[in-house]
């Protein structure tokens, strides 16, 4: 059983509370969990190069402007944005399709939260430099 964080809640500072009622502990999940295991499902992916840096939101206010991930936590929902940065001659519905796979088992697996969404921005596409 999880209890959500309260909206209006610091993304920085949020706790996920998940009670293990048979052993009579409980686990904290801070939502920097989440971001990691959510940048490195993207990560494995074959065709991303990258993280693109988020622009706005509750990362930039905290300084966290180059994660490539936010998330937003709602009622035991996890929903996720990926920024990306693909290599070049990639299908890049394919890739995106499987980043949202990845990303979606990944949160699910090791968490035990339900993902809402994850939606994929694509930023940039990665050529190789020229070699003149």
């Amino acid at each position: 059983m999880c209890e959500p964080p309260r909206k209006g809640d610091d993304m920085s500072e949020m706790e996920i509370l998940m009670t293990e009622y048979h052993s009579g502990g409980k686990t904290t999940l801070t939502s920097d969990v989440i971001l990691t295991i959510a940048r490195m499902a993207a990560l494995e992916v074959e065709g991303v190069n990258g993280l693109a840096p988020v622009r706005g939101g509750v990362n930039r206010l905290f300084g966290r402007g180059h994660d490539g991930v936010r998330i937003e936590i709602e009622d035991n929902n996890v929903f996720v944005d990926v920024f990306l940065v693909l290599n070049n001659n990639v299908n890049i519905r394919e890739v995106s399709r499987n980043v949202q796979l990845q990303v979606a088992r990944a949160i699910t697996e090791i968490t035990a939260l339900e993902v809402g969404y994850v939606n994929i921005h694509i930023q940039d596409i990665e050529y190789p430099a020229n070699e003149g």
